[in-house]
């Protein structure tokens, strides 16, 4: 193009590059402000729902993480209630024992049979004093899912359904150690009592134990999934400032252009003065 004054194209090319520059400017120093790769949805809309849907996955498993830590408070609650009824039954076996030694008098095997009954008493006040949140678990009537993944399917039963420990369940309700013969067939009575309940323990611990290991991979997922997702948004701020380094020569290397240029046009017209 020829030296012409009705039109400088060369300051308008320089200010197009200089509006673009202050643009991308702009962008990085916004996306290193808010630490985020993806400011706009323009910046990479594929990767704004991918990431945005890791994130959504990161918050349900961490709620997850806290299910599961619940549910095993839950068991906790329910294994320490069983233990103490453990516990008062072989008190009970030793009643019943002593009782049914040929050493004690009737007089005796009263006030022994007086302990036992309140044990009784006390196993069936157990029985409804260990809640969680309001709720009996050991009564038979509990049975919730779990939620320890983030589709609605990752469900884990914690069923305490088969669990009842008032006397009557237990089998325990009629024993009495007043006499010589009822006390033998205590012994028996509270035996079987002691068998059942070893196996409600045993049936708790087994929920314990897989909610434990449910608890560790639902773990390592909100750390993996985290990790996924930051490297989609997050900013890489080193390349992110360096990249705003760049732009800001370019932009004033715009601007000294658009100067240069402007100052071309008064050059050529100081011909026609």
């Amino acid at each position: 193009m020829g030296a012409v004054i009705a039109t400088n194209t060369a300051a308008n090319t320089a200010l197009v590059y200089l509006n673009k520059n202050i643009d991308q400017q702009s962008s990085s120093l916004a996306k290193i402000s808010s630490g985020s790769r993806i400011v706009t949805a323009s910046d990479d809309a594929a990767g704004l729902a991918v990431g945005t849907g890791l994130r959504a996955d990161a918050a349900i498993l961490k709620q997850a993480a806290v299910n599961t830590a619940n549910s095993r408070a839950v068991l906790n609650v329910a294994d320490g209630g069983l233990a103490q009824i453990s516990n008062i039954l072989e008190r009970q076996a030793v009643l019943a024992a002593q009782s049914a030694s040929g050493t004690v008098d009737d007089n005796a095997r009263g006030f022994i049979d007086a302990e036992f009954q309140a044990l009784q008493n006390e196993i069936n006040a157990i029985e409804s004093a260990v809640t969680f949140n309001g709720a009996a678990l050991l009564d038979g009537t509990f049975n919730e899912n779990t939620l320890v993944g983030v589709n609605a399917a990752d469900l884990i039963a914690l069923d305490l359904s088969g669990i009842n420990v008032d006397t009557t369940s237990l089998g325990s309700n009629a024993a009495a150690v007043g006499t010589n013969a009822n006390a033998v067939t205590a012994i028996g009575l509270v035996n079987t009592a002691i068998d059942t309940v070893v196996g409600y323990r045993a049936d708790v611990g087994a929920l314990q134990s897989r909610f434990g290991f449910r608890g560790d991979v639902v773990a390592v997922a909100v750390d993996n999934t985290e990790d996924a997702a930051s490297a989609i948004l997050d900013v890489n701020i080193a390349e992110e400032q360096t990249n705003l380094t760049n732009k800001q020569v370019l932009t004033e290397a715009a601007i000294a252009g658009l100067s240069q240029a402007n100052q071309l046009t008064q050059s050529l017209l100081s011909l026609i003065q």
